[in-house]
């Protein structure tokens, strides 16, 4: 029997609900989203869910993950009750759920918790330079070592101990017994979710902002790639320094927008911004603008005077690799792609 906790609407209001309990159940959202369907009633149902308070239910479902918040829902809502927020509200929750340090729920519901993580990690920066008597070429080499050794351990500790749990809730733990063959036949569902997001087009009139994030995406992980891979800050070829400006300066072109579109608000997705959202799009293009900046200052030899400027960029990373990727929004991205991996593994 499921267990009803009316109580739950409170707990979600801290991770950025809006007024959800308002709904009466008119159907309007259902009737104007592009993914819902006879057999599916999209948003409504993650409504009642919320309303009613059946965790259980919401923990095992695949369906806040394949809302991609084009925001028509809360537009043609008549009492206001805000589905897409509750939608990408549900999200924050769900990945505060995977999570077993228990960090990402705290970063979520706690902004001086998540301030007094980044003081923290740009005091260590600061001590580890300052042990070093600020010797560029040192820092500079472990900068380097550090992006390849936090995305090994994070992976290993963070992402596919949560990933597991994820997969326990809405598929081990459900009805559906799925086959082996099927797990490898439906692997084309995530790396197509993962670099594509091609769902993202079912949404009406979102063609523009799938595309940015397209760019965005792969930019960031071209970036990533030149960076780490390719060590574009020592690399004596040509043909990567170049690369390397490219992909960085789309970041923060990109990211420019994305900052530009919360701070208008015209959107509704951009409406009720949490400090998540902030934090996710400001960093990412402080790591385009500062990787852009430092790759310069070293081709104009003047890096070695500007120490600092590497410092900050060393620090941005240090910060998005520890608290934002792990415990912060890009982890949606992640969960997303497995999400549409997982529901190719339920479908009958």
């Amino acid at each position: 029997m499921a267990k009803i906790n009316p109580a739950f609407g409170k707990e979600l209001k801290k991770y950025g609900a809006v007024n959800f309990n308002a709904c009466y159940n008119c159907g309007n959202c259902t009737a104007v989203c592009s993914l819902s369907t006879e057999d599916v009633s999209f948003p409504r149902e993650m409504v009642r869910l919320s309303a009613l308070g059946l965790e259980d239910e919401i923990t095992s479902s695949l369906k806040p993950w394949e809302c991609y918040y084009c925001g028509e829902c809360s537009t043609h809502c008549p009492q206001e009750a805000n589905p897409g927020e509750l939608m990408m509200s549900l999200r924050r929750w769900l990945t505060a759920k995977y999570d077993w340090t228990g960090l990402s729920g705290l970063m979520y519901k706690s902004l001086p918790a998540t301030i007094v993580a980044f003081i923290l990690t740009f005091a260590a920066v600061l001590v580890f330079a300052f042990m070093n008597n600020f010797n560029l070429d040192h820092i500079m080499h472990v900068g380097h070592l550090f992006e390849a050794i936090a995305i090994g351990t994070i992976m290993v500790v963070i992402f596919i101990p949560n990933i597991a749990r994820m997969w326990y809730f809405t598929v081990l733990r459900g009805e559906d017994k799925v086959s082996v063959k099927k797990y490898f036949s439906s692997l084309g569902e995530f790396f197509v979710t993962m670099f594509v997001q091609k769902r993202a087009l079912d949404c009406d009139d979102n063609r523009f902002r799938w595309f940015e994030h397209f760019i965005l995406v792969l930019g960031y992980l071209s970036l990533l790639f030149t960076t780490v891979f390719l060590d574009w800050f020592s690399t004596p070829y040509l043909a990567v320094n170049i690369f390397g400006y490219l992909v960085s300066a789309i970041v923060f072109v990109v990211t420019i927008d994305f900052v530009g579109s919360r701070i208008k608000k015209k959107k509704a997705l951009n409406k009720h911004s949490q400090p998540s959202d902030w934090f996710f799009v400001i960093w990412l293009f402080l790591m385009g603008f500062t990787a852009f900046f430092v790759r310069l200052f070293i081709d104009l030899d003047i890096i070695e005077s500007n120490k600092w400027l590497y410092i900050i960029h060393f620090t941005v990373l240090v910060q998005w690799a520890l608290i934002i990727v792990p415990f912060g929004k890009w982890t949606h991205f992640l969960y997303r792609s497995f999400a549409m991996y997982f529901a190719k593994l339920k479908e009958k």
